[in-house]
């Protein structure tokens, strides 16, 4: 068990950042997941934008890195484009 004020504070902060994370990840996860199994051209051109918005958020948040995130965008529009 920690001893200093801090390192519970530091614990506590932690455990907050990592659930919050867990949560951008999967929201992005089940995005991309919607987006593959649409078969339907103009509904996956639609929420395109909205997905990489997604992808882009989590860069910024460093859930995500960046040349995985571009991979992801890369793969979606080849997907698309292929509908």
């Amino acid at each position: 068990m920690a001893n200093h004020k801090s390192s519970l504070k530091r614990i506590r902060q932690s455990e907050t950042r990592r659930l919050r994370n867990r949560y951008y990840g999967r929201t992005m996860r089940n995005a991309i997941r919607q987006l593959r199994e649409t078969t339907d051209k103009a509904a996956a051109t639609e929420m395109f934008p909205k997905v990489i918005s997604l992808i882009d958020r989590n860069v910024k948040r460093s859930i995500v890195h960046k040349n995985k995130a571009a991979n992801l965008k890369s793969k979606l529009n080849k997907r698309i484009n292929a509908l």
